[in-house]
This record gives structure tokens, C-alpha cells and sequence, in this order.
């Protein structure tokens, strides 16, 4: 459905708003961020939260709050009927869906216009057709997009029978090669297999992980494709038919297919590459008839190609790099789009400087993950919370000092953002920015982020997908180790300093503090190993 404009209640007389009221159909800092952008337009705002989430920001934010129920999203941020209720009650003409829990199901699109209301974003049929990534494979291959070798039909697994035609087609497509869940995306229900002797059992163990994740235990073959990036095109298309490229970025800093750094534009793309890819890119979204927003995502291999994985029909957790180095307000277009609007002028203008964009931005997705640890969840309670400012600094957080990460959720808690004229004036910005970032009390990826940005390959130029499990995963337990044995030393020498200081603590910065050592050596030690401030 698409929505009536409203008349402003604003006392500064703004004119026009695209909704009265709008839900937003999640959490944390997107919530935030949603409410931020419906305040500047005079929308009011429904936030949903569950137990963990009572006293969150985004409640204390929105004009209301509903509560969901409990802790798992299952009982709270998934119950699609209850959160469309819970907008029909507050007298919502809109839901937010976010990203992530129920932003790209189709049936929760289908839910929300079935009651009435406008769901900003795709329609569901949009999100039916692109969500299949078989049909969307089979959509885009058909208007001259180049498809990453593999099957354009799911893979038959349902019976011993089928295991010789499968096999036969990976032999056609070469090994090594991928399992990829039809359905989901994320890295969830994919498998690598090296050779034939490896598919029975990747395509079982795939075809089960999908079913889980996403209901849906459909899986199909791609060929791997090494080394490569990870680029994508943020696209904004409107009810008109006009579908626009705003920019590219880059996302091959990933592990387990979960992005860790962004940076945008793609660097290393000269402006005809940044065209041909634009152009693949709109011209994937056309053939869908996509509305709103939504991402195209594409695989750059060593010989300079593009290859199409999927289209992500959502925001994306890194739209604020576009944002910055496009100067749009993402967010606010997905409102005016929702609501019939066209694309407006500055979209447009964005749009066609995209080949040759002016600025570098860049995002580090800090999380409550131990680096350490092979990035294993670390949920707990804030103790100390500082975050960078300044010039070309944005920061995207719900969470702040006393605040706890709950377990249930997606660890990610800031994403730290910067801009600059060049790709090196944004990497000393960005350092100079993750310098000043305090955050106690959990362990988090900052350690991480402080050695990435300092190493001289990221700074060298792009790299690809596996670089974080070639330089980071062989050695982080290692690094920490050593961090850890020479904060050990630092502590002990100053309890031998001052006798009777001791305790559980005693290997820590505030047990040398105490004692009257050299915290801050302590503190020099680990920023040398790239794990600083690692919880005691």
C-alpha cells in the first residue's frame, strides 16, 4: 500500500510529512536511528521492545512503546502478527521493518499491507522473488547480469537418486565449490566443499542449517570464487519505475560471511568499472521492480569481473558509509518513497557524481564479540563508555555506561563512521577516532579494529574476502597471550612494589593503578599486541 502524505504538526510549519505515525519493527541502534529520522520529519514514533529492552534508548526516544514479550526473539522481535496489531492499536500508518528479524520476510511485508498499512520498504512480492536466490539468480541472468557459475534450480537432495546428477553438475561447475541456502543469506546454511567425496555430506548438513534458519531447507551449487571482494551497489528505486545507483561500497572484511569493516566508495575501481557496475546493478533491480531501498551485491575476482550473488531488499547495517560520502539521508528517502514520493533531486544529483565521488567513508561494526576467541558473543554489562568525536566523525549506538548486551540479539552495539577527502586522510581519521573509543566492562572487537587500521596491507589497498582468516585468526590467540603475560609482569612488579596489594584482580590495569604502577605501560603493552583493554 502506498501512503497518503500527511500535513506537518511541526511548530517550525515543515509542510508536508510522509506518515502521521510510523512502528519501527526492531531494536538497538537502527531503532535509534529511524527515530531520529522520523523526528527531523515530524513523524511520530512506535517502538516495540522486549524485556531486555525495556529501558532501551529507543523507548525512551520513541512518542510510544509497546511491549512484545520476553527475551528470544522468537517470543518478541518475530511475532509478526503481534507487532502489526500493536501498530494498528497505536494508530500507526506505517512499519519500519530495520534490518535483520523480519525485514526481508515476505510474509510479514504481506502482513502489513494486508492490514492497511504501509511497509517501507520492497513489496512483498519483491521480497518473495528476490529472497528465492535460484529465482533471483534465474531473474537477473536473463537481462545480461553475470551470475557466478553454479544452478539455476535447487538442488534435489530428497533422495538417494539424485546424488549422481548432482554430482555430475559440481563436476560441470569445479571445485572447489559452495552449498548456499536458496532462501537466507549470512553465511547460514553454507557449506565449502572441496571435492566430490565432501557434497553428500555439505549438502545434508547445509539443506538442515537452512531449514532451521530460515524455514526453508532449499540449497543450490555456486562455484568458489578465490581470491575476490566483496562489493555491493546501494539502490534506491521509486514507484515511477526510475531505479538509481547511489554508490558502491566494499565489504570483503569479513568473517564467516559476516562483515566486519565497510568502506565506501570500493577503492582501487577506476570510474569506467564504477559505471559498468552501477549498470549491472540497476539493471538487476529493474527486472525485479524494485521500490525503496535495496542493496545488489557482487563478487570481483582477479581478473577485474563482476559476478552477482543477491539482492538484499532492506536497509543495510552499513548504509551510513553511502550516506556520508553521497550526503542522502537514506532512511528519510525510504519514508518519501513508502509514500508515493519520486526519487527526489538530490538522490538524483548523488546519483550521477556516484562514478566519481569526492569523499572516502568508512565503518567499523564494534560488537560484543572476543576477538581473541575466534569473535565468540561476549554479552555482559557496560562500565565505562566513550565514544570518538570530532571532525568527520558519526557514531551509531543504542547502548552507553551501565547499559547490559543481552545474549539474545546480534552483538553489534556502535558503528563507529568516518569521512574524509581521501581513503589515507579517513584511515588517520579513523585511528586517531578508535584512539579515543573507551569501552569497559565487556570485552569487544576494538582491539580488532585498532589492528586492522594500523596494518600496513589494509592500508596498502583492497584485499580480499579471507584476509581476516589469514591475518588476524593465526594469530590473535597468540597476541593475546602476550598481551596478557606482559600485563601479568607489569602488575606483579608493582605489588612486589607495594606489599599486601594483591587480590582477584591483581593481573589487571586498576590492581597496577592501585598499587601504584604504570597502568598506562600496561595499556601500551596491549595497544602493541592489538588487544587493549581486554576485560580482567
Amino acid at each position: 500500500m502506498t501512503g497518503a502524505l500527511s500535513v506537518s504538526l511541526r511548530k517550525d510549519g515543515g509542510g508536508e510529512r510522509p506518515f502521521r505515525r510510523l512502528l519501527i519493527a526492531n531494536r538497538g541502534e537502527i531503532a535509534v536511528r529511524i527515530i531520529r529520522a522520523c523526528r527531523e520529519l515530524g513523524v511520530e514514533t512506535v517502538a516495540v521492545f522486549s524485556d531486555p529492552d525495556a529501558d532501551g534508548l529507543p523507548v525512551r526516544l520513541a512518542d510510544r512503546a509497546v511491549r512484545l514479550g520476553p527475551g528470544p526473539a522468537d517470543d518478541s522481535y518475530l511475532r509478526g502478527e503481534a507487532i502489526v496489531n500493536a501498530a494498528i492499536a497505536t494508530g500507526a500508518d506505517a512499519i519500519h521493518p530495520g534490518y535483520g528479524f523480519l525485514a526481508e520476510r515476505a510474509s510479514f511485508a504481506r502482513l502489513v499491507e494486508d492490514a492497511g498499512l504501509t511497509f517501507v520498504g520492497p513489496s512483498s512480492e519483491v521480497i518473495a522473488a528476490l529472497g528465492d536466490k535460484v529465482a533471483a539468480r534465474r531473474t537477473v541472468a536473463a537481462v545480461g547480469v553475470p551470475v557466478v557459475t553454479g544452478t539455476l534450480e535447487p538442488a534435489a537432495i530428497e533422495h538417494p537418486d539424485d546424488l549422481p546428477a548432482l554430482l555430475v553438475e559440481a563436476d560441470r561447475i569445479g571445485f572447489p565449490l559452495l552449498v548456499k541456502a536458496a532462501a537466507g543469506g549470512g553465511g547460514r546454511g553454507m557449506r565449502r566443499v572441496a571435492d566430490r567425496d565432501a557434497l553428500p555430506a555439505a549438502l545434508v548438513a547445509g539443506s538442515a542449517e537452512a531449514r532451521s534458519a530460515f524455514g526453508d531447507g532449499a540449497v543450490y551449487l555456486e562455484r568458489e570464487i578465490r581470491p575476490a571482494r566483496h562489493i555491493e551497489v546501494q539502490l534506491l528505486g521509486d514507484a515511477h519505475g526510475t531505479v538509481l545507483a547511489l554508490g558502491e561500497r566494499d565489504c570483503s572484511l569479513q568473517r564467516r560471511h559476516q562483515k566486519l569493516v565497510e568502506e565506501a566508495p570500493a577503492a582501487g575501481l577506476s570510474s569506467d568499472e564504477r559505471g559498468v557496475l552501477h549498470d549491472l546493478a540497476v539493471r538487476a533491480a529493474q527486472a525485479a521492480e524494485l521500490q525503496n531501498a535495496a542493496t545488489a551485491e557482487f563478487l570481483f575476482d582477479a581478473d577485474r569481473r563482476f559476478w552477482f550473488l543477491e539482492v538484499n531488499t532492506r536497509l543495510q547495517v552499513e548504509h551510513g558509509v553511502t550516506e556520508l560520502v553521497a550526503d542522502v539521508d537514506i532512511v528519510r528517502e525510504q519514508l518519501w518513497l513508502a509514500a508515493g514520493r519520486p526519487l527526489s533531486e538530490r538522490v538524483v544529483a548523488a546519483a550521477g557524481r556516484a562514478g566519481n565521488p569526492g569523499r572516502h567513508a568508512i565503518e567499523v561494526r564494534i560488537s560484543a564479540e572476543d576477538p581473541g576467541r575466534e569473535f565468540a558473543p561476549a554479552p555482559g554489562r557496560i562500565d565505562r563508555w566513550a565514544m570518538p568525536s570530532g571532525p568527520g566523525v558519526r557514531v551509531d549506538t543504542a547502548v552507553g555506561s551501565g547499559h547490559r548486551v543481552p545474549p539474545d540479539y546480534d552483538p553489534l552495539i556502535a558503528k563507529v563512521m568516518i569521512v574524509d577527502d581521501s581513503r589515507g586522510e579517513a584511515l588517520d581519521r579513523l585511528a586517531r577516532a578508535l584512539d579515543e573509543t573507551v569501552i569497559g566492562g565487556i570485552q569487544t572487537t576494538l582491539p580488532f579494529h585498532r589492528f586492522v587500521v594500523n596494518d600496513p596491507g589494509f592500508r596498502a589497498g583492497p584485499l580480499p574476502i579471507d584476509w581476516v582468516d589469514a591475518h588476524w585468526d593465526s594469530i590473535a590467540v597468540e597476541r593475546r597471550a602476550a598481551a596478557l603475560e606482559v600485563a601479568g609482569r607489569v602488575a606483579a612488579a608493582a605489588i612486589d612494589a607495594r606489599p599486601g596489594v594483591a587480590g582477584a584482580d591483581a593481573g589487571s590495569p586498576a590492581a597496577a593503578r592501585r598499587a601504584g604502577g604504570d597502568a598506562s605501560a600496561w595499556a601500551r603493552a596491549g595497544r602493541s599486541a592489538a588487544i587493549e583493554r581486554w576485560p580482567r
